[in-house]
C-alpha cells in the first residue's frame, strides 16, 4: 500500500497580506498613522533597513513554509550575528513572531470569512480568547462574545488586540449559535468584568491596536508620509505587490 505524506497547505490570504508590508525604520514607522502601520513592518531598536528586510523575509518564509518560532529565531539570529548585531532574546522573538504571524493569520481568516458565500451561511462571529493565565483581563472578558459579522464591534476588536495577543475569531451559523446557547450581542459595553475578578475595567484594546487591519484596503495620501515610505510604497505598487 502506498504511503501518503500530508503536508500543511500555505495560508495564501495570510501570505498575501504579509507580502504587501513594507520594512521601515522605527523612526519612519512611528510617523505613520495606525492605519498606515498596517502596511508597514518594523522592529523596535533595529534602525538598519537591510537587517529589517532580512528579518521580514524570515517571517515571510515562516508563513510560507510553516516554520516554527524556534526556526525563525535561529535563522534571524544567524543573520543578525553575521552583521554584528546582538541576537534576539526568547521574549523578543516571541513578541516579533507571534504579533506578526497572528496578525497575518487573522487578516487571512477575515478575508475568508467575509467571502459573500461564507457570510451568507455563517453570519455570526465569536470572539475566542485563549483564556489562560497569560490572557489579558479585557480579552478574557470578551471570550465567547458573539456579534453579527458586520457589527461595528469588529472595527475595533478584531484581533490581535495587543502585542503577543493570541485571540482569534470563529464564524458561526445560526444553528450553531442556537445549539451552543450563545447570545448575539448588539451593544458594545464601555466596561467589562473579567471572570476572575469582581471589578469592572474599561474595555479598550492595547494602544495602537484599536482598529481592524483587514477591514479596508488602505490607500494612503502619500504626501503625508515620510519619503522612505512613499518611495517604497510606489515601488511596491509598480511591481504589483511582490516582495
Amino acid at each position: 500500500m502506498a504511503e501518503f505524506k500530508l503536508e500543511p497547505l500555505p495560508f495564501e490570504e495570510a501570505i498575501e497580506f504579509f507580502k504587501n508590508k513594507l520594512p521601515l525604520t522605527p523612526q519612519d514607522y512611528d510617523r505613520l498613522s495606525f492605519e498606515a502601520r498596517t502596511k508597514a513592518f518594523t522592529i523596535s531598536g533595529v534602525a538598519a533597513l537591510d537587517v529589517l528586510h532580512d528579518i521580514y523575509q524570515e517571517l515571510l518564509k515562516a508563513l510560507e513554509t510553516g516554520a516554527t518560532i524556534e526556526d525563525f529565531r535561529k535563522n534571524a539570529n544567524t543573520i543578525l550575528e553575521k552583521k554584528g548585531w546582538r541576537g534576539l532574546t526568547p521574549y523578543r522573538t516571541d513578541n516579533i513572531f507571534r504579533t506578526n504571524i497572528q496578525t497575518a493569520y487573522n487578516v487571512g481568516r477575515y478575508r475568508q470569512m467575509t467571502d459573500p458565500n461564507v457570510l451568507k451561511m455563517r453570519p455570526y462571529w465569536r470572539y475566542d480568547a485563549v483564556d489562560d493565565q497569560k490572557t489579558r483581563p479585557s480579552h478574557r472578558a470578551l471570550d465567547n462574545k458573539v456579534y453579527p459579522a458586520d457589527h461595528p464591534f469588529w472595527d475595533t476588536w478584531y484581533p490581535p488586540n495587543g502585542f503577543r495577543c493570541r485571540c482569534s475569531v470563529e464564524s458561526l451559523t445560526e444553528s450553531q449559535v442556537k445549539r451552543r446557547s450563545l447570545e448575539v450581542s448588539t451593544d458594545i459595553p464601555q466596561y467589562v468584568t473579567p471572570p476572575d475578578t469582581k471589578l469592572p475595567i474599561p474595555l479598550n484594546p492595547d494602544p495602537g491596536f484599536a482598529h481592524n487591519p483587514a477591514k479596508v484596503e488602505w490607500q494612503p495620501d502619500l504626501k503625508k508620509y515620510p519619503a522612505a515610505f512613499r518611495k517604497a510604497y510606489e515601488a511596491r505598487a509598480r511591481k504589483g505587490g511582490d516582495a
